[in-house]
């Protein structure tokens, strides 16, 4: 009779263990589900903004690869307009 009582007790216990388990579970989807929602928004967000600059989305990669070059090209004519010979001469 007292084996009986153990094991109603043990299965008490697991189920309340699954029950915890469970619910953890359950509040961890809903969580992940509004962060998805969330982060859903965001992407739309920026993609809105991208294409107000006149960017189509699927040609961001060619279009930031296109503005490092004219930055590069940009500094490149910098320092050509520098006086390179006069700063040279004035090194202390």
């Amino acid at each position: 009779m007292a084996d009986e009582l153990d094991k109603s007790i043990d299965y008490s216990k697991t189920i309340s263990q699954l029950k915890e388990k469970l619910d953890n579970a359950k509040n961890m989807r809903i969580r992940a589900e509004t962060k998805m929602e969330q982060l859903n928004k965001q992407k739309q967000e920026i993609l809105k903004e991208i294409e107000e600059m006149g960017v189509k989305p699927d040609e961001l990669e060619s279009e930031i690869e296109k503005l490092k070059n004219n930055i590069e090209e940009m500094i490149k004519e910098a320092n050509d307009m520098l006086p390179m010979d006069l700063i040279n001469e004035n090194k202390i």
